[in-house]
């Protein structure tokens, strides 16, 4: 039985603009194009999955609840436009900041592969045959650790990413990484 190709996003700057520690749903806005560029994966039948470190857990500045909290309305407002996350995976860690028991090592916080790891056992990901897409290189990283082609979008944080590594693909928006993705996928 053939497996799932899925594009993993980040949330914050890839798909909703960033504003820093996003706690408010207020604060919840698409980036223009993004909405689209989802309803294109969800018609071809690609897996659409978020993979977003959100320490503002450990620091404290919101709970857990909250994270559920915006990416269900994110979620809600991509249906508005005919679009669908398959799955939200986030990790609340970080290594050095915040509190217990989320001031921790974990293997989920990017670039560390474990959110996708876990995807693809949850949901029959083919990792390799799968994409990253996010607005900085560790996104790009956890997704070259399982043999994910990393696409870096210039929204968010990505106009100010010095690449080294070249991705596979340097995009203006998600829209333009997914029909990169799209175009990619039928030369195969």
């Amino acid at each position: 039985m053939k497996k799932n190709i899925a594009v993993f996003m980040d949330r914050d700057g890839t798909i909703n603009e960033e504003v820093g520690y996003l706690s408010r749903v207020e604060e919840l806005k698409l980036i223009p194009g993004a909405a689209q560029a989802i309803r294109l994966l969800n018609e071809e039948g690609i897996k659409t999955v978020v993979v977003t470190n959100q320490s503002g857990v450990a620091r404290g500045f919101f709970s857990e609840e909250c994270v559920r909290i915006i990416n269900s309305s994110l979620n809600d407002m991509l249906r508005r436009e005919g679009a669908l996350i398959d799955r939200f995976y986030y990790c609340p860690h970080h290594p050095t900041a915040g509190n217990e028991p989320y001031k921790r090592v974990c293997d989920c916080r990017k670039p560390e592969p474990g959110m996708l790891l876990q995807a693809a056992r949850e949901l029959d990901i083919d990792l390799a045959a799968s994409y990253v897409v996010g607005d900085m290189l560790k996104d790009l990283e956890a997704g070259r650790r399982v043999g994910a082609k990393g696409i870096l979008v210039r929204t968010g944080y990505g106009n100010n990413v010095v690449v080294t590594d070249k991705p596979v693909y340097i995009a203006e928006d998600l829209l333009d990484a997914v029909k990169w993705i799209l175009n990619d996928r039928v030369k195969q």
